[in-house]
């Protein structure tokens, strides 16, 4: 299974982003799928959650501005509004499996002031 990311970039504070991380291979019994962001010389922290029953959590920092979503064909976005310096950060895709996790490569997502 490979998870890829795109859709980061430069973006003004206030503006948005979509994220894209799209799953190929052979995926079976997804449990969740997580985006998670490290900014320098922090801890990867978890942003946003959806499970396969489609029940979603955020983190504080980003509830009523991230937005995690799936076309239910192996990809999942994260919808990103109102956007803040301090959300400058690698963001990447987990994908939990009954047995196994993936992540992706990560996409730098940097808001300006």
């Amino acid at each position: 299974v490979q998870l890829v990311e795109s859709g980061g970039g430069l973006v003004q504070a206030g503006g948005s982003l979509r994220l894209s991380c799209a799953a190929s291979g052979s995926i079976s019994r997804i449990n969740a799928m997580d985006w998670y962001r490290q900014a320098p010389g922090k801890q990867r922290e978890l942003v946003a959650t959806m499970t396969n029953a489609g029940s979603t959590n955020y983190a504080g920092s980003v509830k009523g501005r991230f937005t995690i979503s799936t076309d239910n064909a192996n990809t999942w976005y994260l919808q990103m509004n109102s956007l803040k310096p301090e959300d400058t950060a690698v963001y990447y895709c987990k994908l939990s499996t009954r047995y196994y996790v993936y992540w992706g490569q990560g996409t730098q997502v940097t808001v300006s002031s």
